[in-house]
């Protein structure tokens, strides 16, 4: 099994920059893609950014320029970066991968429990 466990949510002020990461571990043998989504109440779960293996990044409009995502493909671990935030940005952060188990095997989808952003104004 592969566990995701986020870090770095937190209250902010409007205008302040965070944080977040997110580290893959378990029984792995390489991680995919990885990619943060978020969840504001009220509203379905939307892509936030996605970054391949290799490094290509891809932003929701709303975020571009803003968030930064980045991996560590030693580590398995995946940072989101957010400048400028606003209080639209509250949400439940969650990260995401698609992963390998063992070589040869399917990949499958795996979740983090979520981390909460708070942006005041």
């Amino acid at each position: 099994q592969v566990q995701l466990v986020e870090s770095g949510g937190g209250l902010v002020q409007a205008g302040g920059s965070l944080s977040l990461s997110c580290a893959a571990s378990g029984n792995i043998f390489r991680v995919y893609v990885m990619s943060w989504y978020r969840q504001a109440p009220g509203n379905q779960r939307e892509l936030v950014a996605t970054i391949t293996r290799g490094g290509s990044t891809n932003y929701a409009d709303s975020v571009k320029g803003r968030f930064t995502i980045s991996r560590d493909n030693v580590k398995n671990t995946v940072y989101l970066r957010i400048n400028s935030l606003k209080p639209e940005d509250t949400a439940v952060y969650y990260c995401y991968c698609n992963a390998a188990q063992q070589l040869g095997y399917s990949t499958r989808d795996y979740w983090g429990q979520g981390t909460q952003v708070t942006v005041s104004s």
